[in-house]
């Protein structure tokens, strides 16, 4: 088994994957105050509720959009596991052709995604990751990395609404039953649920139109889940899609 572990802006996901099954994955909070320490305590905490000892990771990786706290994530593994993990980045192999203006650009996690994607799913792929940002990855017939979208998330537009309307509330994501709200509340939700959901939805039409064929269509992230059932089209969703990605990763360069 091999520790994954994605940071995201908002939280970090820590995984026990092999090429069996997906062992456990839990999110913990990103913050940057804390100190390796205090993250390995997280972290041994996880693998210890799962029953699992730090002597049966064999490995670990790590992918990245916080590059201030790698070094922090790096260092706490370390003292859990007694190695340092690999940091997905320039210069790893991944088998995947980015054909964009600048590839180094690309954030890890969107590849990563795509990695995983293309072995699970026939190309093209549309991937929809929805976290403190949604991004949306398009993957061609051919199995090269074209390009995608990048959306303010879900609870970055609530937050957004609420902070510079002074008579909107701060309000939690309940899915509203109507998309015709009564009330100020269920009109917020109804507007960021059903309004998200109808982007992606005509995202994803625009995007169809420029491949000229049907895309595989597959979801992950921590705000996947109540979305994604709010959309039209059929969409996959796979809570460890990442989590997958991160080992094809390790396979491809442990030893290297």
């Amino acid at each position: 088994m091999i520790l994954a572990i994605d940071m995201g802006n908002t939280n970090i996901v820590v995984g026990g994957i092999d090429n069996d099954r997906t062992y456990f994955v839990e999110r913990v909070t990103t913050n940057s105050g804390k100190t390796d320490l205090e993250y390995a305590v997280n972290i041994k905490s996880i693998l210890e509720i799962h029953g699992i000892s730090a002597s049966s990771i064999e490995g670990a990786i790590l992918s990245s959009v916080v590059p201030p706290l790698n070094s922090t994530i790096l260092s706490a593994v370390e003292k859990i596991c007694g190695f340092r993990p690999m940091l997905v980045g320039s210069g790893m192999k991944t088998g995947l052709n980015i054909i964009m203006d600048n590839p180094k650009t690309v954030g890890s996690d969107m590849i990563v995604d795509a990695v995983a994607a293309i072995k699970e799913y026939p190309c093209p792929i549309i991937i929809i990751d929805m976290g403190t940002a949604t991004t949306m990855s398009v993957v061609d017939a051919s199995g090269n990395y074209i390009g995608g979208v990048i959306l303010p998330g879900l609870r970055v537009s609530l937050d957004s609404l609420s902070t510079k309307a002074a008579q909107l509330p701060f309000i939690s994501l309940d899915t509203p039953g109507n998309v015709i709200g009564k009330n100020t509340i269920d009109c917020m939700r109804s507007g960021i649920l059903y309004g998200n959901a109808a982007m992606i939805d005509g995202i994803i039409d625009r995007m169809e139109q420029e491949l000229g064929t049907p895309p595989s269509l597959v979801s992950t992230g921590g705000l996947a889940k109540l979305l994604v059932p709010l959309c039209r089209h059929t969409i996959a969703y796979e809570d460890d899609l990442l989590l997958k990605g991160l080992l094809v990763l390790y396979n491809k360069n442990k030893g290297c």
